[in-house]
């Protein structure tokens, strides 16, 4: 086991940090009187490599955050790194508050801004991509594909005279957000305009190829306020962008709405009308039938809480809820089955930057293997969703990045957090990255499926799944033990056998999230939980976030194509085995 002793002092460097309560948040969680989900016999999980499921589409390869003025600083210049080295395929990024006019400080929570549009004194535009540039060069040096997101709207440009900026922090209401950047544009003319500038000034810069390969996707979230205009005003939003868009490269690709969820009546009526709109509703830009639509995209999201016993119980069934009512939408429209569809959001909750110190304890799964184990047990059930429906799933963005010059582990949803210290979930993303090819079929006799989960939610049998991909010499099984309570359990004994091994002897490779493997949140906290570390500790905690193996590497003996292996797996914890011939 790692992280079990202290580091000696060297002398404190990097950041100052405030000082912030967080014993409730470190504090391991109260065991359960029943332990929920307790399983106590071993589990059989199957893999059959001749039995092609899918495609293991890279779904998991795509983030996003508020703050679009985060990129270029230190911290989250490292984890864009480390992200898009995590694996061969290209990452996807999206941000919001792109276009949004600067007020005072350009870093601040839930706010960005690029002063890209102003208007000189007899009211022609003035287009300055500067900062624009910078974030995207950020993300293009390091091999990464936009889904830009075409908002919000510069101040000379709303409608709303009142207040342009916000500023809005953690225990605030949250819709003190909605300033004058959510209202719509006083020309709609000028608008398109602007989009059409970025659009060429984008090829111009990094070339009609790159750009064709972007994603350009309208607003964020137009069913509530995030959008302060009618359901009409953000469809003529939608085909003026589309008409700039177009007219300065006809290939490239816009989509949306990005309703915020799909299953309440508000969002399913909202994703309805706007596929009708895009199909057979007049162009308000154009007069003709129709809107273009290169992909569609919707937001999921848990729920957690805090039971009345005192620990967080997570949601995922509300999660895999809004993406079956948002299949089952899409598939209702048949000239559209076939779009990319690219989840905007899809998380275990909607506040990024909110957490226990201010006033959300139901925050308390961010830091430890909560994360990273949920994450593998969702994006699995994505995947069988998305199969059941027919659905063309394209992406799911993690609005997830790191939150700079906050407190260390400070329970915000981060990827990272201050001086580049990595999350367990973030090798959640690395094992993801290490499988490729062809989805193939798996059967443990502890899973649940996608529609158990959204008929029962986890407060039963814990969820012991697997998702299996095979390549041509490699066949990859990730395996999860998981629950929406977050308490106590022992592990579970897993019997894995892999069928169809073309081999009579295989190389295996294991690797583990756990409570002391890949886990910085552990290490920390066996430091005493320092807001001020040394040099020591700082290289400490980045070794112990990299991503260990459970064992060394061994070869096996392969017996008629059958390769069986046996491991205990404890609550949370997560396993990738690869077996190579």
């Amino acid at each position: 086991m790692r992280h079990t002793s202290r580091l000696e002092s060297a002398g404190p460097i990097g950041l100052v940090l405030p000082s912030v309560s967080l014993l409730l948040a470190l504090a391991p969680s109260p065991a359960a009187p029943q332990e929920p989900g307790y399983l106590r016999h071993p589990v059989s999980v199957e893999v059959d490599l001749k039995r092609t499921v899918g495609k293991m589409t890279p779904i998991w390869a795509y983030i996003g955050y508020d703050e679009a003025n985060y990129t270029y600083l230190p911290d989250g210049r490292r984890l864009l790194t480390d992200f898009s080295e995590l694996s061969r395929t290209t990452v996807h990024v999206r941000a919001h508050n792109m276009l949004n006019t600067h007020e005072g400080s350009p870093i601040a929570l839930k706010w960005g801004s690029s002063n890209v549009y102003t208007e000189d004194e007899d009211g022609n535009p003035v287009y300055d991509f500067t900062t624009i540039d910078r974030i995207v060069d950020t993300w293009v040096e390091r091999g990464m594909t936009p889904v830009m997101e075409i908002g919000f709207m510069p101040r000379v440009l709303s409608t709303h005279d009142g207040p342009y900026r916000h500023y809005w922090q953690p225990g605030d209401p949250y819709s003190d957000i909605y300033s004058g950047w959510a209202y719509p544009p006083n020309d709609y003319d000028k608008w398109a305009d602007l989009v059409y500038e970025w659009v060429r000034h984008s090829v111009d810069r990094y070339g009609q190829e790159e750009v064709e390969r972007w994603w350009w996707q309208v607003w964020n979230e137009p069913n509530i306020s995030y959008w302060q205009g009618t359901r009409e005003e953000f469809f003529k939003l939608h085909d003026y962008t589309a008409h700039g868009l177009k007219r300065a490269l006809p290939t490239a690709r816009i989509g949306g709405p990005n309703t915020a969820g799909a299953a309440s009546a508000n969002a399913a009526s909202f994703l309805t009308e706007f596929l009708e709109h895009c199909r057979s509703g007049i162009n308000h830009a154009t007069g003709q039938v129709g809107s273009p639509l290169d992909f569609f995209g919707f937001h999921a999201k848990g729920r957690p809480v805090v039971t009345d016993a005192g620990h967080v119980r997570m949601g995922m069934g509300n999660q895999l809820l809004q993406l079956q009512a948002g299949f089952e939408i899409l598939a209702s429209f048949p000239e559209f089955q076939d779009l990319p569809v690219i989840l905007g959001e899809s998380d275990p909750e909607g506040c990024a930057a909110c957490g226990r110190q201010f006033g959300y304890p139901e925050m308390d799964y961010r830091n430890g293997t909560m994360f990273s184990s949920y994450t593998a047990s969702s994006f699995a059930k994505k995947f069988e969703l998305a199969d059941h429906y027919g659905t063309n799933l394209h992406g799911a963005i993690s609005w997830t990045f790191t939150f700079p010059d906050q407190p260390l582990f400070s329970g915000f949803r981060s990827f990272s957090t201050t001086h580049g210290i990595n999350k367990p979930v973030l090798n959640a993303m690395r094992m993801f990255g290490m499988m490729g090819g062809d989805r193939v079929a798996v059967t443990s006799d502890a899973g649940l499926s996608a529609f158990q989960v959204i008929a029962e939610d986890l407060r039963g049998a814990a969820d012991v799944g697997a998702l299996a991909s095979r390549e041509e010499r490699t066949a990859s099984v990730m395996v999860w033990h998981y629950h929406d309570d977050d308490v106590p359990a022992p592990p579970v004994a897993v019997r894995l056998t892999v069928r169809n091994v073309p081999a009579e002897r295989a190389r295996v490779h294991h690797y583990r999230i756990d409570e002391y493997h890949s886990n910085a949140f552990t290490a920390w906290r066996e430091m005493g939980t320092p807001q001020q570390l040394t040099r020591q500790q700082l290289e400490r905690l980045r070794r112990a976030a990299d991503l260990d193996q459970l064992t060394s590497p061994r070869w096996m003996q392969v017996s008629q194509g059958i390769a069986i292996l046996e491991f205990d797996l404890p609550r949370q914890g997560l396993s990738l085995v690869q077996i190579t011939w």
